[in-house]
């Protein structure tokens, strides 16, 4: 059974000429939305997806804007609005080592180099030159775990477990 992942949601059209206004889920988007890939729509209660093909994309503010070969007037794409742009598992590269895709950190267990279980990671932030993992705390609060060397000791995505040395005032 094929495995997939959202790289963007279509939230709206743009202009008259079948340009789709996307908030991209992915970390690179330059490859994901290449002229020329193929992307699967999913719509709502679809057990089937659209396979398209991009014919172009450009940035505009914070969104990415994609246009579908096939695809060349606001009324064919319009159905499109509120549905996931997602890939194949196939179609994920391998990474550089220490770097993971997302649906791979989130559910990891995080303790400490002593072994002290801190909670589960629940959502990665990209607020600008690291990432932040989200950790719910084991009494409901969340810690906030800056993604770097001198914090994260050890990612074992088989395990889906994380070793942190908690320095002075993380928790």
């Amino acid at each position: 059974m094929t495995k997939w992942f959202n790289v963007g949601k279509i939230v709206n059209t743009h202009g008259i000429k079948g340009e789709l206004r996307v908030v991209s889920r992915t970390d690179f988007p330059e490859e994901r939305y290449k002229v020329g890939n193929t992307l699967y729509l999913w719509k709502e209660k679809s057990q089937d997806p659209i396979k398209v093909v991009v014919a172009s994309h450009r940035t505009h503010k914070s969104f990415d804007l994609l246009t579908f070969e096939g695809y060349h007037d606001v009324n064919q794409v319009e159905q499109f609005k509120g549905t996931l742009l997602k890939v194949p598992e196939e179609q994920l590269g391998e990474l550089p080592e220490g770097e993971y895709y997302y649906h791979e950190i989130i559910g990891c267990l995080v303790v400490s180099e002593d072994g002290q279980e801190m909670g589960t990671i629940t959502e990665i932030l990209s607020p600008g030159a690291n990432d932040v993992w989200v950790v719910k705390g084991k009494h409901g609060k969340d810690i906030l775990i800056p993604y770097i060397e001198e914090i994260v000791l050890k990612v074992d995505t088989e395990q889906k477990r994380v070793t942190i040395f908690p320095m002075e005032g993380l928790l």
